[in-house]
């Protein structure tokens, strides 16, 4: 019997051991999609506790724990910090087969050097080798992604967001990480959701273009954009509930909107008007400066409407939505391509259902800007498993070109989660390994090594620009 997560956990065979510890394990991180705070690096945040840097924010964590009947005062309530975290720990045995479990252990043993095994009778040591840790020097939010050798950090960032910690940071010689912004504009897109009247004065205000029309919209827009890259933006980033294609003329494009800032409600049809004339804006805009553009789909957000009314969105009440998106992204990427303005792209599914039907878009729409110009995100959100990870690589494999996989992004918003990225490589080296022992692919190190550290940085830094 193997001991709980040793230094060849997840690792089953000789050479997925060897392309981890000789390979994987040495590569930078390139986390280019993920929601930390730019201001809280540049700060240097310190942490109290382990309940801040591990529970805040944390919907991931928050799930388990109500799955385990926790009530809502010991996870989003008013309880203290220990109270929370007592809670949380004796939650977690019960995650077993949930990489909760696996990716809270590796944290524990990455940063705080714990190897043992966190429940509810080991959280007071627990918390009290993490505490008298995160009091140390180094273990602000600086020394942990230092030491978690991050290279890149791509943030999610509104369009009418400032930039300000972003343009410190790329002044300041001491930061040695690249912390760059990504463009967000999912409020200026959503125009038949709450809050979309109300978004537009604001990025009429930032941008000092007289909002009245689609066209002044874009715009302002545009201008944005342009201060974005100006500010070392590398891509965007589209959290959208499905992919549709249903063009129209500007004149009816003009009248959507026109009617919603009236405050009137649109129709399904009418927002899909709307959302296709901007979706193909965007991606032109995209494709002028080299960005990559990312949509992340098929999530059905904010299910219950009692915890929404009380804790509001990204609070851990979203679900994997199933609506067959082919038609809308194979419509919308061949629309862009016929002009030639179809960006680097990453599509994100979070049906694990449209692993092949993605893998095959790909190979319908590559170009020669970069090798995998077009490629199937890394296994998003519900999806982030070992299984979900297995599959969704199995996937892209059999239908496309594994080799030049941009791989792994953390997707998070605690500065502990770039173990995630370790989770993924072992997930890459034993897939890899086991087709090599299984005859299935030559036991050629060189090559297998180049493999596996392009798409654990190599090919993500070829993508993305990073020039360090």
């Amino acid at each position: 019997m193997k001991a709980f997560m040793d230094e060849n956990f997840l690792l089953s065979t000789e050479t997925a051991q060897k392309l981890y510890h000789e390979h994987a394990a040495k590569m930078p991180i390139v986390d280019y999609h993920c929601h930390i705070s730019p201001k809280e690096v540049y700060e240097d945040r310190h942490f109290d506790n382990i309940t801040q840097v591990w529970l805040g924010g944390d919907h991931y964590k928050w799930r388990v724990m109500r799955s385990n009947g926790v009530d809502e005062y010991y996870i989003t309530g008013g309880a203290s910090d220990r109270e929370k975290f007592q809670k949380f720990a004796e939650s977690l045995p019960r995650a077993i087969g949930n990489p909760m479990y696996h990716w809270c252990h590796l944290e524990l043993k990455t940063y705080f050097g714990y190897n043992g095994v966190l429940n509810g009778d080991t959280a007071e040591e627990v918390w009290n080798l993490c505490n008298a840790k995160l009091a140390e020097p180094g273990m602000g939010v600086r020394g942990l992604i230092a030491q978690s050798n991050v290279a890149f950090i791509g943030t999610t960032d509104d369009p009418i967001d400032s930039l300000e910690w972003h343009k410190k940071l790329a002044e300041d010689d001491t930061m040695k990480t690249i912390v760059a912004p990504s463009f967000r504009p999912d409020k200026a897109f959503n125009i038949d959701k709450a809050g979309f009247t109300d978004y537009i004065p604001q990025l009429a205000e930032v941008s000092g273009v007289k909002i009245d029309s689609v066209a002044a919209l874009q715009k302002a827009l545009a201008a944005r954009i342009d201060f974005f890259n100006e500010m070392g933006c590398r891509a965007s980033d589209h959290g959208l509930d499905y992919v549709c294609y249903r063009p129209a003329s500007d004149e009816a494009v003009e009248a959507v909107f026109a009617k919603a800032m009236k405050g009137e409600s649109v129709t399904v049809e009418e927002a899909e008007i709307y959302k296709t004339a901007m979706l193909l804006f965007f991606g032109r805009q995209y494709a002028k400066h080299g960005w990559v553009m990312q949509w992340h789909y098929n999530c059905l957000r904010n299910t219950n409407s009692v915890m929404f009314n009380k804790l509001g969105p990204d609070t851990g009440f979203d679900v994997i939505n199933t609506i067959n998106c082919v038609n809308g992204i194979t419509a919308m990427l061949d629309a862009l391509n016929a002009t030639g303005e179809l960006p680097k792209t990453i599509l994100y599914s979070l049906n694990p259902g449209d692993d092949a039907m993605l893998d095959t878009v790909l190979g319908a729409f590559q170009g020669t800007e970069v090798a995998g110009k077009i490629q199937h995100g890394s296994a998003w959100w519900f999806n982030d498993t070992k299984t979900g990870m297995t599959a969704q690589m199995t996937s892209l494999a059999n239908l496309s070109l594994l080799g030049n996989f941009v791989g792994m992004l953390t997707d998070s918003r605690s500065f502990l989660s770039y173990t995630r990225h370790a989770y993924f490589r072992r997930v890459l080296c034993e897939l890899i390994g086991k087709w090599v022992e299984n005859g299935e692919y030559p036991n050629d190190e060189k090559t297998l090594g180049t493999i596996v550290e392009d798409i654990c940085f190599n090919n993500a830094k070829r993508y993305f620009g990073i020039d360090k």
